[in-house]
């Protein structure tokens, strides 16, 4: 069989394999901005303090043209990839669709999405990551991230860790629709790109 020869079959074989029950309904706290979070028990010392811990002494003269939320980069961490696997998200999103990572079959990675929080806190962020092969959706994947309040430096979110698939029918192309979203569905980015597995990094 050659490679990225596999029947629609064995794709939905896979796709049943992979299909998880829904998570279930979640509702969110109602969404309040840093500054009322400053303003709630402003009288209790102990509570203030820790409030400026988690979320600094006020608010950030944060530039209200950029996003609330910036998704910055993708990277696929895995030992023994020769060259870095990482997506700079600030640029042209469309490129992307166009090329491709290598990663050797059976390795173990995880994603790693860097982001950064502008103006106010932001609650249930989640990365959400459907997989294709020749068409046919044979997986999806939602990693709950969690809630994040603004800040100078960019957050990093680690998946838990991964394996490749392999052999003869894994190998081959697959195209990877992902998303980074909110409790409130704001998709703060979407992009597309693809992952093909191969026998070997360079092979």
């Amino acid at each position: 069989m050659a490679e990225d020869d596999v029947t629609p079959e064995q794709l939905a074989a896979i796709a049943a394999e992979n299909d998880e029950p829904e998570s279930v309904n979640y509702k969110p706290p109602a969404q309040k901005t840093v500054q009322e979070i400053h303003e709630l028990d402003k009288d209790d010392e102990s509570l203030r303090k820790y409030k400026e811990t988690l979320l600094g002494t006020g608010i950030a003269a944060a530039d209200p043209s950029v996003p609330n939320v910036e998704v910055t980069r993708m990277s696929l961490v895995c030992e023994g990839a020769p060259n870095p696997l990482v997506l700079d998200l600030t640029g042209d999103l469309e490129a992307f669709k166009k090329q491709h990572f290598v990663m050797k079959e059976g390795v173990e990675y995880q994603i790693k999405i860097s982001f950064k929080v502008n103006r106010e806190i932001v609650s249930g962020l989640k990365y959400v990551q459907q997989t294709y092969r020749k068409g046919i959706k044979i997986d999806k994947l939602d990693y709950m991230v969690g809630s994040y309040g603004p800040r100078e430096t960019e957050y990093d979110f680690l998946t838990k860790a991964d394996e490749a698939p392999k052999g003869m029918v894994a190998r081959g192309n697959y195209n990877i629709k992902s998303k980074f979203t909110d409790d409130d569905k704001h998709d703060h980015l979407s992009w597309e790109w693809n992952l093909v597995i191969k026998k070997d990094w360079t092979d």
